[in-house]
């Protein structure tokens, strides 16, 4: 995969990533910024999730305090189709398609039903995180849920 403008970390993100992995111990691979729901997505080692949010929760509400945003831990997964799995926890997932339109790529997410609802999110907000998420670490330019 070629760099591309959005795949690079920014020191904004290194910033957060440096003060993740010192107060938490965890290893986090990425950390992106999404300003519209001032929010940071911490993308981490799976065998430290635990580790990462702390017990019961405790390292995500210190880094919120800190950073005064909300934060979202994740298992970080370096291939596509599981990191579309860990992007929608608690969601069955019943197809994972990538379609090829031009430049762009599209993920079409076939969902069982009755997650759908769970897999958008409230405003959006899981969905867009998906769409975030694999644009800085796969280059895919849309996530259609159906």
């Amino acid at each position: 995969m070629s760099a591309t403008k959005d795949d690079r970390i920014t020191v904004e993100e290194l910033r957060y990533l440096s003060i993740f992995g010192d107060l938490t111990g965890a290893m986090a691979y990425r950390c992106i910024i999404d300003n519209d729901n001032n929010r940071l997505i911490f993308l981490v080692k799976p065998s430290d999730m635990g580790k990462a949010i702390g017990r019961r929760g405790r390292n995500i509400r210190l880094l919120e305090k800190l950073f005064g945003k909300n934060v979202e831990i994740l298992p970080y997964a370096n291939d596509l189709e599981s990191m579309i799995r860990n992007l929608f926890p608690g969601v069955r997932l019943i197809n994972i398609n990538v379609v090829k339109r031009g430049d762009s790529k599209v993920v079409y997410v076939k969902v069982h039903e009755d997650d759908l609802g769970k897999a958008i999110g409230k405003g959006g907000r899981n969905s867009q995180r998906a769409r975030l998420v694999l644009k800085k670490l796969f280059n895919i330019d849309s996530v259609i849920l159906r």
